[in-house]
């Protein structure tokens, strides 16, 4: 292969799970593998994706293979198929396209995608749903130390939503928190479902108790308005937390890392503060994500927790401490807000505003 051939299985690889959602979602994340039935996309078990490993050789991420038929291959061979069976060199302009690398040459139309009949699926879901408030999904939240406003168009509730562990395993009905994607329009291109355990607020004891439906390439759940200045980080409950501490900067979920190192942002931003999880994985995406904001002119901040993530941080540093570190590593002009009597009331006097980069 070309260097640069080289250079884009590398990258699709360090992005096999996205890859794997976008262009084979009929498939479902087990351990360490994306399990479907072939290569054309279809449902099953015969067809298996490597979603970690390393970029190249034995074991690498996005190998494949079909038990069933013998065929194996990588990235490229899934995102031939799916676009039916693509020249190769169109082949690689539809990876640059999703890995929003340039072409070397000028880009030929654009691929187009026919709807998406899990996005469809969404908003069904989405629409037999209801508002969150006094729902076991809001004393979920509650129950993580989360104490922002959750009158967000974004969440809602299904009392007896459905969840099947494997095609041949019975269907289940959870209580489950429900979380609009959607693109910087606003169109909904996917839900992000949280299955909850119906007599506690945790989550339900099932294999995965979150899963997303739909297109999340690109996309999030988004927490207010973003003109110049947003909040981007991976987990709901994560940027939640980040909304109890920084309320008046509006605030996106990812959902996943990889997908946060793909996100799409509004031209119009200023600065981008990027929310990270305090693990490799998180590194990756600030990486990314902060490369594509610089290259669009945008000023790239992290946001990084003394624990884990800014979940654990609010959970078991608190409030005051929590809010003290994110103020500290903000830009001067998005603390002045934080001095407005509204956002001071919210939770009482807290302890003064720290200066950036204090210690």
């Amino acid at each position: 292969m070309s260097k640069d051939t080289n250079e884009i299985a590398r990258l699709l690889s360090r992005h096999a799970l996205a890859v794997c959602q976008t262009y084979l979602p009929n498939g479902r994340k087990t351990g360490n593998h994306w399990i479907l039935g072939n290569l054309s996309g279809d449902k099953g078990r015969s067809m298996h994706v490597r979603l970690q490993g390393p970029d190249y050789g034995p074991g690498a991420a996005g190998k494949w293979a079909d038990r069933a038929t013998g065929q194996h291959g990588d990235l490229l061979d899934i995102i031939a198929a799916a676009n039916g069976g693509i020249s190769f060199p169109e082949t690689l302009d539809e990876a640059r396209r999703f890995l929003s690398l340039p072409r070397p040459n000028p880009p030929p139309p654009a691929l187009s995608f026919p709807p998406s009949e899990h996005a469809a699926k969404a908003m069904r879901l989405f629409r037999s749903s209801k508002d969150i408030h006094g729902t076991h999904a809001e004393r979920y939240l509650r129950s993580r130390a989360i104490t922002a406003s959750l009158q967000y168009a974004a969440l809602r509730f299904h009392p007896n939503c459905y969840y099947r562990e494997d095609d041949d395993e019975p269907l289940q009905a959870f209580p489950a928190l429900l979380a609009a994607i959607t693109d910087l329009s606003g169109t909904l291109t996917g839900i992000n479902r949280t299955w909850l355990d119906p007599a506690t607020p945790s989550l339900a004891s099932i294999l995965d108790p979150r899963r997303a439906m739909g297109r999340m390439l690109g996309h999030g759940v988004r927490f207010g308005v973003a003109r110049d200045v947003l909040i981007a980080g991976e987990g709901l409950e994560t940027m939640l937390s980040i909304r109890s501490l920084l309320p008046w900067i509006p605030a996106v979920s990812a959902l996943t890392a990889d997908h946060l190192a793909l996100l799409r942002l509004p031209l119009s931003l200023r600065r981008l503060y990027v929310a990270l999880d305090n693990d490799p994985a998180g590194a990756m995406a600030w990486a990314a994500l902060s490369r594509t904001a610089r290259a669009q002119g945008t000023a790239a901040f992290p946001l990084i927790p003394a624990l884990d993530d800014w979940n654990g941080d609010l959970r078991h540093l608190g409030f005051a401490a929590s809010r003290d570190l994110a103020l500290s590593q903000l830009h001067p002009d998005d603390i002045a807000p934080a001095l407005s009597p509204l956002n001071r009331s919210a939770r009482g006097q807290q302890s003064p505003i720290p200066e950036r980069g204090a210690t």
